[in-house]
């Protein structure tokens, strides 16, 4: 693969952790007093609209993970989940709707009404 092409593709699959997402994420992770967690996102199946987003915490790194750091906040995404988050936006809003992470996904072409599955 060509240099260029190379970096075209890590441009597209490239995912944002905003700033809010990582302050909420600090938050939780000063409540469970464990240094070493880190916040995994990862796409399964399920869901009224066929996949599903899940969040977890975590303390491995495991072969292959996209890791995200931001805010001394490390982000995690398995390499199966990274082809359904590619360039996806992971966000967090505290509105009138009330708390709640939000991903904001290019690659899916449906969602359901919640927000939490969405299919490609």
């Amino acid at each position: 693969m060509s240099e260029t092409l190379e970096q075209d593709v890590q441009a597209e699959s490239a995912m944002v952790f905003t700033d809010a997402a990582a302050g909420k994420v600090r938050e939780l992770l000063d409540d469970e007093d464990n240094p070493a967690l880190k916040l995994r996102v990862f796409v399964s199946g399920g869901g009224c609209s066929g996949f599903q987003y899940g969040f977890t915490f975590d303390e491995n790194v495991e072969d292959g993970d996209t890791v995200i750091e931001k805010s001394g906040v490390t982000l995690l995404v398995d390499p199966m989940s990274v082809l359904y988050l590619g360039g996806a936006e992971i966000d967090f809003t505290d509105g009138v709707e009330g708390a709640q992470f939000v991903i904001r996904n290019p690659n899916a072409t449906t969602t359901c009404g919640c927000g939490n599955s969405f299919a490609v």
